[in-house]
């Protein structure tokens, strides 16, 4: 059930008996799916997931990422209320999506990003994405990765640069970080593993490459760096199924088939830039992905796949957020395509009846 909270139908009178009451009651589209977990819970619970990749961003590229966070968290938060409130619509602040909202695409954008793109790219995500389609439960497309798109589309300068991670033994405080190119840049740009080791700095071989991918001490967007940290969010939310195992699963599967099947390392491309990132943080929002395990199946499947083609061919050496984004294109579709019927039972077959009297003696004589 949805509230409707216009001021004409807060006054509205009931056609056979007297005033409804302050507000109406509107049976909102099924399937209608009762459940003990809260929207603040659920939220809550990414927020705990996201919370070791964010601190250890803030880690390994100083001030600017923390800036950056709190920045995205507030305009978000103050971005929703705001607009809410000059539609006179209830506050939805305490539910913590917005905050959510802001958290990811800190995450997901250049650790020194400019402030202002990052507050502008957080209103965007919540307002236009968001609101604007009616608010939590009925955007189309998952607002943190349209955010980012917005920005990387804008500003592609600023979006593309990277930092290189600070040296812990200069201390937390550091605004002068040095630029870099991230593990994808260098291969897009021609390049092999040998360069990317030597972008780390005294990585001589490919298992030091993969570690160095695994911990995360690399350039590239805020939350991304670190695989471990990630996976242990996600360990987080599957033991809270706050998350479906499904979507992150054949996603990062068809990224590791279709790198295999275009000639790239396939270890490689799952560990480098934001697949487990968007996999698990992403892939798994409950609005822009389908319903069924068969949907969120296909719809990994096909962001992945998205992803190794535009790495392979696209002009950005990254492709998980158009991935994603187009697979959320098609979440209506695959949710009619694999529609599951609701308090639905089959009816089962009657049993032949047994034969009897002449029938059963003639039966009995073959």
């Amino acid at each position: 059930m949805a509230e409707i909270d216009s001021k004409e139908q807060k006054t509205a009178q009931g056609a056979g008996g007297g005033a409804i009451g302050k507000k109406l009651l509107q049976l909102s589209p099924s399937p209608h799916i009762a459940t003990s977990a809260s929207a603040a819970t659920l939220m809550r619970n990414v927020l705990v997931a996201l919370a070791p990749a964010a601190v250890f961003g803030c880690v390994i590229f100083g001030l600017p990422a923390l800036l950056n966070i709190v920045v995205s968290v507030a305009a978000a938060m103050i971005g929703e209320a705001a607009f809410r409130r000059v539609l006179k619509r209830e506050s939805r602040v305490k539910d913590l999506s917005a905050a959510v909202t802001g958290l990811l695409l800190a995450l997901a954008i250049p650790p020194a990003t400019p402030l202002w793109m990052t507050a502008l790219g957080a209103i965007f995500a919540v307002v236009v994405v968001k609101e604007f389609f009616g608010g939590l439960g009925s955007n189309v497309f998952n607002p943190a990765l349209s955010a980012r798109a917005f920005l990387l589309m804008s500003f592609p300068a600023a979006l593309t640069e990277w930092n290189r991670p600070n040296d812990l033994s200069s201390g937390f405080m550091t605004f002068d970080a040095a630029t870099t190119a991230t593990p994808l840049n260098i291969i897009k740009q021609g390049g092999g593993i040998a360069d990317v080791a030597d972008s780390f700095g005294g990585v001589a071989d490919y298992a030091s490459v993969i570690k160095t991918l695994f911990f995360g001490n690399r350039g590239g967007s805020t939350g991304e760096t670190s695989i471990l940290l990630i996976l242990a969010g996600a360990a987080y939310l599957l033991a809270t199924k706050t998350i479906d195992w499904r979507a992150p699963l054949a996603m990062i599967a068809a990224v590791a088939a279709g790198s295999l099947a275009l000639g790239l390392d396939p270890l490689f491309g799952v560990l480098s830039g934001g697949v487990l990132f968007g996999a698990v943080f992403m892939a798994t929002d409950y609005t822009t992905a389908p319903l069924t395990a068969k949907g969120k199946l296909l719809f990994g499947a096909g962001a992945g796949l998205i992803t190794v083609l535009i790495r392979k061919w696209g002009a950005f050496p990254e492709g998980v957020t158009y991935g994603i984004l187009i697979m959320n294109a098609f979440t209506p579709f695959l949710n009619k395509l694999l529609s599951r019927k609701y308090g639905y039972v089959p009816k089962k077959k009657p049993s032949a009846p047994a034969a009897t009297g002449a029938a059963a003696a003639k039966e009995a004589g073959k």
